[in-house]
């Protein structure tokens, strides 16, 4: 196969046409099984005898965290390099706290040296750079395959990076949704991400039913925030016979609940249903087995956790069970096979699998930030990021729980945070959404100044995400030390929000 040789090559050659060197695979430390998070950040702060909320604990879990060195691969934007940092209240050459890795990763540091390779080979040899060099053109999107099918847990030809997220969303729902009078309906959650939401609609639409008769939007109990998957398998149950596709996002935007995939796929496939996940934001944040679970498609983009930059690549997954009986319905040439897809005869033959989903060739300079990022998760693995995600999430969690808590007794603002995210970590990924009990304006700005880089989701929810590539336990601290002040201001200066609309 091309990728194959492709793959093989790019190895050898990496270091000679100027690319990033291998790194070294980083080492795995000897962190105790079978304790939850808090329990290992309990025993971690008793075995030092530190303070769970004081800043020589924070230290003492970057001295010890055996990953710390991956931060060094990205570029950490400056506080004096922000828009809207106030630099009377941080230290100019500090490195922000960029809890936005649900929205945009950082840069790889590596990219440079993939993207000056590409330019300078297009500027040597013109057209001959699409089967010349450490990644033909024509080849480009293959060369990634071995290290997304780690992350995304499946074969190699059960992917494709193409298009973007939902380019992919509808190519593969023309395929799956094949509406009939008995099963006509496409299950989704009720607070889906907009584009998901208007691509199944439009689906729905375009095949002369109404979204008002077969859309399922699954919505949380009255005064809960989550989905309990017993509502959703309850749904699929009482639903399953008339439903044609299961769509869900595998990580929920809004919350940050992470769906028990496994099991919704099975209970979907029990009632005949074919089940699809949005991976936008699970891909690079939590552990994946795409195949072994037999989820039949997904749809993913890689700017997030896989910090290949502002609309990137997107990818695709089809399970390789469904690779003889599932075609596209649009075709293009690139999803001809390589072998004689450059006769230019207009004789289609189809690529199996995802491969034929292919529309057209993706481009070498979308392609480099996210060979530069994979680069950077070859030195680790998926399971030893969760884990790291894991505890450090839950140390945020913790200090969220004593500082601002409802209920804490530690609470020293009458007002609070609740935390919309569901508390077992085994449900979430890095993720924490925050609900405030006052709006969320003057808190944003209040953060913006101090070079804290998150995002809002009006009315009350701002959304917090410590990437475990790139943050570290202090930079939880120092948040937290900035969100004491902060609450303060909003609580005492309420009047001051009218200044932002």
């Amino acid at each position: 196969m091309a990728d194959k040789r492709v793959a093989e090559s790019f190895s050898s050659k990496n270091a000679e046409n100027g690319a990033a060197p291998p790194r070294k695979k980083l080492m795995k430390t000897d962190r105790q099984a079978g304790l939850t998070p808090m329990e290992e950040l309990k025993e971690k702060a008793d075995r030092f005898g530190l303070d769970l909320i004081g800043d020589s604990f924070a230290k003492k879990m970057d001295e010890l965290d055996h990953l710390a060195p991956l931060r060094k691969e990205f570029i950490l934007p400056k506080m004096n390099e922000l828009p809207d940092v106030d630099l009377s209240l941080v230290d100019k050459d500090d490195e922000c706290i960029y809890f936005c890795g649900n929205s945009l990763g950082l840069q790889p540091k590596g990219l440079k040296l993939y993207l000056d390779a590409e330019l300078e080979k297009w500027g040597k040899v013109g057209v001959h750079g699409h089967f010349t060099g450490q990644i033909p053109w024509a080849f480009c999107d293959e060369v990634l395959a071995a290290d997304m099918s780690n992350i995304i847990g499946c074969k190699e030809d059960e992917l494709a990076i193409m298009n973007g997220l939902t380019v992919n969303l509808h190519l593969l729902l023309m395929s799956f949704y094949q509406p009939t009078k008995k099963r006509h309906k496409i299950l989704i959650e009720s607070k889906a991400f907009p584009s998901d939401h208007y691509a199944v609609e439009s689906h729905i639409r375009l095949n002369g039913y109404d979204p008002a008769t077969s859309l399922i939007c699954v919505e949380p109990r009255k005064g809960e925030y989550d989905l309990r998957t017993e509502d959703v398998l309850s749904m699929i149950e009482k639903e399953g016979d008339s439903i044609a596709v299961i769509l869900l996002g595998a990580l929920q935007y809004y919350t940050g609940q992470l769906f028990n995939m496994p099991v919704i796929t099975k209970a979907g496939h029990t009632k005949g249903c074919y089940v699809g996940f949005d991976l936008a934001h699970a891909v690079g944040n939590v552990e994946l087995h795409l195949h072994d679970w037999e989820v039949d498609f997904a749809v993913f983009c890689t700017y997030k956790y896989l910090n290949s930059g502002a609309g990137s690549h997107g990818g695709a997954f089809l399970h390789s069970k469904l690779a003889q009986s599932m075609e596209p319905k649009l075709v293009g040439w690139w999803g001809h096979k390589f072998k004689s897809r450059f006769q230019m005869n207009n004789e289609l033959e189809l690529s199996p699998g995802i491969a034929g989903y292919r529309i057209s060739n993706p481009s070498i300079f979308a392609t480099c930030p996210l060979r530069a990022s994979l680069d950077v998760f070859r030195m680790t693995s998926m399971a030893e990021l969760r884990a790291k995600s894991m505890v450090l999430t839950g140390y945020l969690d913790y200090l969220l729980g004593h500082h601002f808590g409802k209920n804490s007794a530690h609470r020293k603002s009458k007002e609070f945070i609740t935390i919309l995210t569901p508390s077992n970590p085994e449900d979430r990924g890095a993720q924490l959404s925050l609900y405030f009990s006052i709006p969320i304006k003057r808190i944003h700005s209040e953060m913006t100044k101090r070079g804290i880089v998150c995002d809002e989701r009006k009315p009350n929810v701002i959304r917090i995400a410590p990437a475990p590539l790139y943050c570290n336990y202090m930079d939880v601290w120092r948040f937290m030390d900035a969100l004491q002040t902060i609450m303060d201001i909003a609580e005492n200066q309420p009047d001051l929000d009218s200044e932002l609309d």
